[in-house]
């Protein structure tokens, strides 16, 4: 996945005006505006790289004399006290923006270095590390980057990506077999071609959904022995199809791997975004003559 340019431009707008920092009180009063610096955001853990490109971003923003003179690639790995990026310009304009870009990038970086976490676990296995929407609201595009800047998939973007029949649309529509039927209707009515996935919790429903041939199927918190016999159920009912086995709802990182050892296509983690710690970052700002 690329930097969502368009995407982080809006996301950082917004945070910076979030921060009020057209109105640096505290800067504007006590730095010299013409009082020169260097500054480096330096990593206080190891972890992964990611979001880089987002401080030039935030300088950007805040005046054209600040600039980023050297950053490390995303998904570089980094070890304590290690530099992500050196920055000079006026003073006031690296203080006024130095919140807005470690929160930023101590949010992508976390998420990258769970996600790296997660991939290191199953790496020998052919099974695939997937994302979800549990984003934060706004958030969505630049999570899911730091998502593949960890080695981690992306699956589902939004709403209009793809069809995925969660339990709410399965009861509605009357069950899983009408539920896909009246997708496929629908989407011929609209011209359209989206992938179907179809989200089941337990192995009768796993059975109608692989007769129903749609292109994934969510096998929700499932014990591992239950996965292991969806995995069979495949070969039994659906040897020549190209259905995708998804694994999902609260695995862990200690977990992961018998998940995977059942055979399943990939694993999704809610987790990847919405509980990654943060990464600890600081910048140390060192003041030189203009």
């Amino acid at each position: 996945m690329q930097l969502p340019h368009t995407a982080a431009r809006n996301i950082v707008t917004l945070a910076l005006s979030e921060d009020a920092a057209a109105d640096d009180v505290t800067t504007r009063w006590s730095v010299a505006p013409r009082q020169w610096a260097t500054a480096v955001i330096i990593t206080r853990q190891p972890g992964l790289a990611a979001g880089m490109p987002l401080a030039a971003e935030v300088y950007a923003r805040i005046g054209d004399e600040t600039r980023i003179d050297e950053s490390v690639p995303d998904g570089t790995r980094l070890e304590a006290n290690d530099v992500l990026a050196r920055v000079s310009g006026p003073a006031h304009q690296i203080i006024t923006g130095e919140r807005t870009v470690l929160n930023l990038l101590q949010r992508l970086c976390g998420i990258a270095t769970l996600t790296d976490r997660y991939v290191a676990a199953v790496r020998d296995l052919p099974v695939r590390v997937l994302d979800t929407r549990k984003t934060a609201p706004g958030l969505r595009l630049l999570d899911k980057y730091a998502v593949a800047a960890g080695g981690g998939h992306n699956h589902r973007l939004d709403l209009g990506t793809m069809v995925l029949l969660k339990e709410n649309h399965i009861a509605a529509a009357g069950g899983v077999t009408a539920a896909i039927d009246s997708i496929r209707k629908n989407m011929a009515s609209e011209g359209k071609t989206l992938a179907i996935e179809v989200e089941v919790a337990t192995l009768a429903q796993t059975r109608e959904a692989l007769r129903a041939e749609p292109s994934w199927i969510m096998l929700d918190n499932m014990t591992v022995p239950q996965l292991a016999e969806a995995v069979r159920l495949r070969r039994e009912l659906a040897p020549d199809s190209d259905i995708k086995l998804e694994a999902s709802g609260t695995i862990t990182l200690d977990g992961l791997r018998a998940v995977a050892e059942t055979g399943v296509d990939a694993v999704s983690v809610g987790a990847l975004t919405h509980s990654a710690p943060a990464m600890d970052l600081s910048m140390l700002l060192s003041i030189s003559p203009f």
